[in-house]
């Protein structure tokens, strides 16, 4: 499975703006471009197929002749977002690439993955725990007797960490504001789902090409569980049954991006799901996975600089046109603000290999990009999970993802975080994943009581409403095995556990 990472925003401006610029250093001259037009049709059968993106400027002039360039190559279009200037191509021919990169008006152009087109994820940490009939029940009888109005309430702990529960009471959220899962799939069938569904928002834009279909947004497989776990938790009905989430009243929609396959998230995906959500209306996406194969994509590799630049097109033109995006921060326990991280997991969809990388230069996309809003996860005492990666400068701000390390007051004991599965039923997850979906609900509150505000303007506000417990007083141990796990920089105020604070859904309905 995909694991979802960390995002440095100022960071990343820079160097994708300096990266890309300098790559239109050198254009090949007409002679050179067709030599090299006429070798790549000659070998287009030399690989395997893989899928590519290819970035370039917005001009008719250059769409209509770069589309040309693709075609001379050996590849074959499969979607066009000509007001973003990517094409997603798919061709077999091994320096298809290479020979885009020469290409006049072509800003960037690599593959998406390593294993081919026939061949054959998320920052949930552990493994789901169903809940029993038993603890449904002594949920259910401890629910009714707090006078809440979900049979497993009860267990929700995470939603009094941050008084949603109280917000609930005074706000609920509007209908008219969207929050789209851009995820696994969504199970809008659940009966904690199906009122707060959006199905005209929702599409499977796996491979690149949204598919609007009757649901096609549900997830391919019954352990593709991920997107309607983070659902359940944004958008959970008040209607007397199960759970409730943290805007129980605003509308879900579902983008589904995982292969049915291998679950991972390749970019195209990922890139369709950004520009879907944006031409449909939705005011937030919830982003609880990275773009696979890459756990970091460096800007120094042409291939993992092209997926930088496609996915950043795509979320820069979702926010240009008002939907704010939220995402987890990652699940490696990684300080996000050093120079040096060891990435054991990539590429995720091949052979992997151990390299370490500097992730001021090597971003997790989509968290790391500009705009996005970075999420850390905290457990039932607030304290940052054990699992939790941070940064001082890079988180923006926290929320309840869960910790199995701090036991609630609770019927089950348990600290992960209680959500909707597939097939109506509900299980505890823990990770950034659960965390990301928590400030998206409290952003839609934020929108329904201020329904012109901006995503620059949501931002803020989510920042100010925000509680930040500080740095610890003591050494961290998340995991109590008596070993410092972390060190938290900065103050009050900011720091790398909290950025400006964990959210305050009760604050954004005030």
């Amino acid at each position: 499975m995909a694991h979802l990472r960390s995002r440095r925003r100022l960071a990343l401006a820079v160097p994708v703006v300096l990266s890309l610029t300098a790559s239109l250093g050198f254009l090949p001259s007409a002679a050179s471009a067709a030599a090299a037009r006429t070798d790549a049709v000659a070998r287009t059968a030399d690989g395997p197929e893989l899928a590519y993106v290819v970035n370039t400027r917005t001009d008719r002039h250059t769409l209509t002749s770069v589309q040309r360039a693709i075609t001379a190559a050996g590849g074959t279009i499969v979607v066009t977002y000509d007001r973003i200037g990517v094409f997603v191509v798919h061709s077999a021919n091994p320096d298809f690439a290479r020979t885009l990169r020469g290409v006049r008006g072509v800003q960037s152009a690599g593959a998406t993955r390593t294993a081919p087109l026939t061949a054959a994820g998320t920052t949930d940490e552990g493994a789901a725990q169903y809940l029993t009939k038993a603890q449904a029940a002594k949920a259910a009888s401890a629910s009714a007797s707090a006078g809440e109005s979900e049979p497993l309430e009860a267990d929700q702990w995470d939603l009094r960490a941050i008084g949603a529960d109280k917000a609930a009471k005074i706000n609920p959220g509007s209908r008219k504001v969207t929050v789209a899962v851009i995820d696994t799939g969504v199970d809008d069938t659940h009966p904690d789902l199906a009122p707060n569904f959006s199905a005209s928002q929702s599409a499977n834009c796996v491979g690149g090409k949204a598919d609007t279909s009757y649901g096609a947004w549900r997830p391919a497989k019954p352990d593709h569980y991920h997107g309607t776990h983070v659902a359940g938790e944004i958008a959970a009905a008040r209607n007397g049954i199960g759970v409730a989430g943290v805007a129980p009243n605003v509308e879900v929609s579902a983008i589904k991006v995982a292969d049915p396959v291998n679950e991972l998230f390749y970019p195209e995906s990922v890139v369709c799901a950004f520009v879907f959500a944006a031409d449909h209306g939705v005011e937030i996406t919830n982003n609880s996975y990275y773009v696979d194969p890459w756990l970091y994509n460096c800007m120094d590799d042409p291939d993992q600089r092209a997926i930088v630049d496609a996915v950043d097109r795509a979320q820069r033109y979702a926010r240009h046109k008002g939907t704010l995006s939220i995402a987890s921060a990652g699940n490696s326990n990684d300080d996000l603000d050093s120079h040096s991280l060891v990435d054991a997991s990539s590429p995720d969809d091949s052979t992997t290999t151990t390299r370490t990388v500097d992730p001021h230069e090597c971003f997790d996309v989509p968290t790391q990009l500009p705009g996005v809003v970075t999420v850390s996860a905290t457990g039932v005492t607030k304290a940052k999970s054990y699992y939790s990666s941070y940064g001082d400068g890079v988180i923006d701000v926290a929320g309840p993802g869960g910790d199995k390390y701090q036991i609630p007051d609770t019927p089950s004991k348990n600290g992960r975080i209680l959500s909707t599965m597939p097939g109506g039923q509900y299980a505890y997850l823990q990770g950034t994943s659960m965390a990301s979906p928590h400030v998206a609900g409290v952003a839609a509150l934020l929108k329904s009581a201020h329904p012109r505000a901006t995503p620059a303007e949501l931002q803020a506000l989510l920042k100010a409403q925000a509680d930040n417990p500080g740095c610890p007083a003591g050494p961290y141990d998340g995991n109590g095995d008596g070993v410092v796990d972390a060190t938290c920089v900065g103050g009050k105020r900011v720091n790398g556990f909290y950025g400006f604070g964990i959210v305050n859904a009760l604050r954004a309905v005030k």
